[in-house]
């Protein structure tokens, strides 16, 4: 297993700190809770000491951290296409189609982003859930940043805690939208059905500010950017704002239909295999040259289709 063996002096402004809160600062690469578990296991000493994470210091004493990283998963590689936009040796960013799901799971076992990635690079499986670092939904399109060493992972965690990803998505939802607008409510476990996701008082932050692309008959092409990462949390939101997205097998509730609509859209739109939601855009720091990157993915075939039923639909 890859060894990491590095040496740093506790800075004297720090004395009085815990020593957890002082290796999460000289050994920023790491985050607190791995380096608090090699504290523990003795793979960081004090002045060639173990120690504990809550022990307190004083300033200059000399901190050896000796350890190696093991791997942090049983999902096996499986030779599984991947639409990789960008690759170095620090990230990569993979375009991910309708129907695959991010991590293995209890209906999921195989066949997922995470199979697909160990495959490509075996060495993920020594990061936590193979470098995968945020998720989207299986039915939904776009962009995915993965991590490929722990330093990066550690770097695009925290800046996603800090919200400064950019994400942004395109969807096409239920309703005439007058203007875009922002939806900031809290979001957790459905209280009864406990596969869905719910606005509920006293759930995590969440916020969804939504700007509107193109309007129809009866429904909306809108740009949704996100400023935390919640659990279908577009999804919610706008059901919340009673425009569900089209095609949602879970929140799009009955499917309503402009009167007067063209055969065209009565045959395509009830049948949209999946929300109509894409990834569209991903910007954030690169985690070793600190230079700012940005991707974009077109819209996929199926979502492109469907803005032309609406649009010709408009034209009768």
């Amino acid at each position: 297993m890859p060894e990491i063996q590095l040496q740093a002096s506790v800075p004297v402004d720090m004395a009085g700190a815990r020593l957890d809160q002082v290796a999460a600062q000289v050994f920023a690469d790491y985050s607190r809770e791995r380096l608090k578990d090699w504290i523990k296991d003795g793979r960081l000493t004090v002045n060639g000491h173990p120690g504990k994470p809550k022990d307190r210091v004083f300033g200059g004493e000399e901190l050896l951290l000796a350890a190696e990283l093991s791997v942090e998963t049983t999902a096996l590689g499986e030779d599984i296409a991947l639409n990789i936009i960008y690759e170095d040796e620090y990230l990569l960013v993979v375009d991910k189609p309708a129907g695959l799901v991010v991590h293995p799971g209890a209906g999921n076992p195989g066949g997922t982003l995470m199979n697909a990635l160990l495959h490509h690079c075996p060495d993920l499986e020594l990061l936590p859930r193979a470098g995968i670092v945020h998720r989207i939904d299986k039915d939904t399109t776009g962009l995915l940043v993965v991590a490929k060493t722990l330093p990066a992972h550690t770097d695009l965690v925290a800046q996603l805690s800090e919200k400064s990803v950019y994400r942004e998505y395109e969807a096409v939802v239920v309703g005439m939208m007058t203007a875009g607008g922002t939806v900031n409510e809290p979001i957790e476990r459905h209280p009864v059905d406990r596969v869905r996701m719910a606005v509920v008082e006293g759930g995590k932050p969440a916020v969804t500010h939504y700007r509107v692309l193109e309007r129809f008959r009866g429904h909306t092409h809108v740009r949704v950017q996100l400023e935390t990462g919640r659990t279908h949390q577009i999804r919610v939101h706008m059901l919340h704002i009673s425009h569900p997205l089209v095609g949602d097998p879970v929140y799009g509730g009955r499917m309503r239909l402009p009167k007067g609509a063209s055969q065209a859209l009565i045959k395509y739109v009830p049948r949209f295999p999946r929300q109509a939601l894409h990834a569209r855009r991903l910007g954030l720091v690169h985690p070793v040259t600190g230079g700012a990157m940005s991707w974009e993915s077109p819209l996929p075939a199926d979502m492109v289709e469907l803005l032309g039923v609406l649009r010709a639909d408009m034209a009768e």
